[in-house]
Formats: structure tokens, C-alpha cells, sequence
């Protein structure tokens, strides 16, 4: 029972903060100012979810105690019997409601309900990497699709013999970076590539980064100092792309303020036909790389606080390898292996997801008291 009061406790105090955000995010000087409004709104439905399982945990603990006293006391059988099934049930599902409670009480990382930009390169290994790094990002675009997300490409530089030196995209839906933040890390390759005429096996890698879209008011921009070019895309797309100048460059000074020194940020965007397009993903690419910088240090002081094997922020660590002779994916944080490398390379990577966050959140749980 102490481990009852103990939830409770804490469900109880969180009940006068969901009150109060309640009725915060009614009040006007609220809503007119926007980043603090759109703060206290996630923090609504995230109370919400814990206390909406309160309210079915208080009914579970009740029914117990309901149910052990008509047993106790009752002797009519068919009460008896009916308190023996309800008891049974209930008893049944609390650890259970107990388990998702406390997962709910794990502070929950700002980012993860942000849409992502992210980009794969290919690493060591020559036309073989490239061809990998096109692998991985249709790995990547087969999931989204699975899971009814948006995909749009930002740029792209193609390999010689196919695939990707680098490619650059954007994905919005439902919690895309809670959940595509684990892939963040070298992806290692080991197979006879296609483009290995004496059937030699090879290691090769592609390096993957997801970086959480900043928001508009997370990031001060003075789009003054942005000066922009023109120029016409090249590659595919018809007639219309070559002719029209729709592609956008822009340069950006910008202070970084772990050093105090003045960097030029350069982007391009080529992605769609109008240039008002292109310029307004060019800002959004602009914004979301100098929120990823000046979050750096905050990025690694939640890895050092944490250190967490699942996601330690460190871009150059190797996370997985793709063995193909074998048919088997492995990831090194975890050491979780699948077997059905094809249905993973088809995009069905859920389970590895799923088992990447039970062992983040366990490792979470740790630090909570309960």
C-alpha cells in the first residue's frame, strides 16, 4: 500500500498544476503571447494523459478495497462470487496501471513531439557508401510512409555509380523526433557491394543526424541580414526547372555564441519549382541548424546527466550494422538483433524503435524515486 500512497502522492500534487494550466491557457495575455501559450497547451494534454490514468487507477485501488470488504463480510455466494471476479480482474490490471503511470511521471524530453530535418551521408567506403547511404534513406522513407508521416527532400548530392554523397530532408507528422532520435549515429555496412567485381566483402558506413525543427519564436533571425541569391536548379524535374531561376541560396552571418566569432551559414534549396517555397524551407533549414548549435551544450548535458547508452547525442558513435551475408541487423547500444534484414531495410524498423525506448525509459525510471 506504501507504494500506492507513493503514486498517488504524486498524482495529487500534479491535479493543482493541471488545474491551473487549465485556466491559464484561457487568459488572453496568455494567448497573445504565442511561445508561452503553445508550451502550456503541450503541457495541458500531457497532464491530462496522467490524469485521465489517476482517475482509472483511484477506480482500480477502490474496487479492490471495495471488493476484499464484501468478501470479508458478505454472505450472499453470488455477491461473494461476483467481489471474487472483480477482485481477480483488478488485482490484475493495477501493476499494470502502475507501470504506465510511472512512464507518464518520467519527465519527457521537450523536443519529441518536434517534426525533424535530417540528413544521411555517406562515410568511409567509396561508391559503396553512397549506395548504402541511398539504402538507408529508403529505409527511412518507406517507414514514414507506414506511419503516414511527410517526407520532402531539401537537397541532395548523388553518388557517381547511384545513391547519395549527402541528402537532406524534412519529416512532419506525430512525434516524428520522441521517436526518430535514436537514429542518430554511423550506420555500418558489411556486404559484397554491386559495385565489387571479385566478390569481396566489404565495411562500409553512412553517418545519420535527426535534428529537432526549431520553432519560429525558438530562434532570433534578423532577416535583414540575410542576403539571398537565385539561380536556376539543375537535374530533374522537366523543362520548367532548368529555365526558371527557382532555386534559392542564402548566407547568414551569424554569432556563435560558444565562441563569440561571427560564422557565414550557407544553405541552398532546390526542392520545388516556386521560389517563395524554396525560400520558406531555406529559413526553416536556417532556423533549425542554429537551434541545433546554440542547443548543442544542452544536447550534451542531458547525455552527460543521463548517460544514456541509447541516446547519447554523439553523432560519431557507431550505433548499428547491417550485416547482409548473415541477414541480420544489430544495434551495438542495446544489443538488439533482427534477422529479417530485408523487411528492415523495407522499413520495418518499429520493433528496433520500440526496443530502443523501453531501454531509454527504464534507464529514466531509475532516476525517478518511484
Amino acid at each position: 500500500m506504501a507504494d500506492n500512497n507513493n503514486i498517488l502522492q504524486k498524482l495529487d500534487g500534479l491535479e493543482a498544476r493541471f488545474q491551473e494550466v487549465s485556466t491559464l491557457i484561457t487568459d488572453p495575455s496568455v494567448i497573445e503571447d504565442q511561445a508561452r501559450y503553445v508550451k502550456l497547451t503541450k503541457e495541458y494534454k500531457d497532464l491530462g494523459d496522467i490524469m485521465d490514468a489517476r482517475k482509472r487507477y483511484i477506480t482500480c485501488i477502490t474496487t479492490i478495497s471495495e471488493a476484499k470488504d464484501i468478501l470479508a463480510n458478505e454472505s450472499d455466494p453470488d455477491m461473494k462470487e461476483m467481489a471474487r471476479l472483480e477482485l481477480s480482474e483488478n488485482e490484475e490490471l493495477q501493476p499494470k496501471l502502475e507501470e504506465e503511470i510511472k512512464l507518464l511521471l518520467v519527465p519527457k524530453d521537450p523536443e519529441d513531439d518536434k517534426n525533424v530535418q535530417m540528413e544521411v551521408r555517406a562515410g568511409t567506403g567509396g561508391d559503396e557508401a553512397c549506395l548504402f547511404a541511398g539504402d538507408i534513406f529508403n529505409m527511412y522513407k518507406r517507414y514514414c510512409d507506414k506511419k503516414g508521416w511527410t517526407l520532402s527532400v531539401t537537397s541532395v548530392s548523388e553518388g557517381a555509380v547511384g545513391g547519395f554523397k549527402e541528402i537532406d530532408f524534412a519529416v512532419s507528422g506525430d512525434g516524428v523526433y520522441g521517436i526518430l532520435k535514436y537514429e542518430s549515429g554511423v550506420h555500418r555496412v558489411q556486404r559484397v557491394p554491386a559495385t565489387e567485381s571479385n566478390g569481396r566483402m566489404q565495411t562500409s558506413a553512412a553517418t545519420v543526424a535527426v535534428l529537432p525543427e526549431a520553432d519560429k519564436f525558438e530562434v532570433n533571425i534578423n532577416e535583414g541580414d540575410i542576403k539571398w541569391d537565385t539561380f536556376r536548379s539543375s537535374g530533374a524535374g522537366g523543362q520548367n526547372v532548368n529555365k526558371v531561376e527557382s532555386g534559392v541560396r542564402l548566407r547568414y552571418p551569424w554569432k556563435n555564441p560558444n565562441t563569440g566569432e561571427t560564422e557565414e551559414i550557407l544553405i541552398e534549396c532546390t526542392e520545388t519549382r516556386d521560389q517563395p517555397k524554396n525560400k520558406e524551407r531555406a529559413l526553416s533549414r536556417l532556423r533549425t541548424f542554429i537551434y541545433d548549435k546554440e542547443h548543442q551544450k544542452y544536447v550534451d548535458d542531458i547525455a552527460n546527466r543521463r548517460k544514456s547508452l541509447v541516446s547519447t547525442g554523439d553523432r560519431s558513435a557507431k550505433i548499428r550494422t547491417y550485416n547482409f551475408p548473415q541477414g541480420r541487423v544489430t544495434d551495438h547500444r542495446i544489443g538488439y538483433t533482427t534477422h529479417d534484414l530485408q523487411g528492415f531495410m523495407n522499413g520495418d524498423i518499429q520493433d528496433m524503435i520500440d526496443a530502443l525506448t523501453v531501454a531509454e525509459n527504464a534507464e529514466k525510471l531509475k532516476e525517478t524515486e518511484l
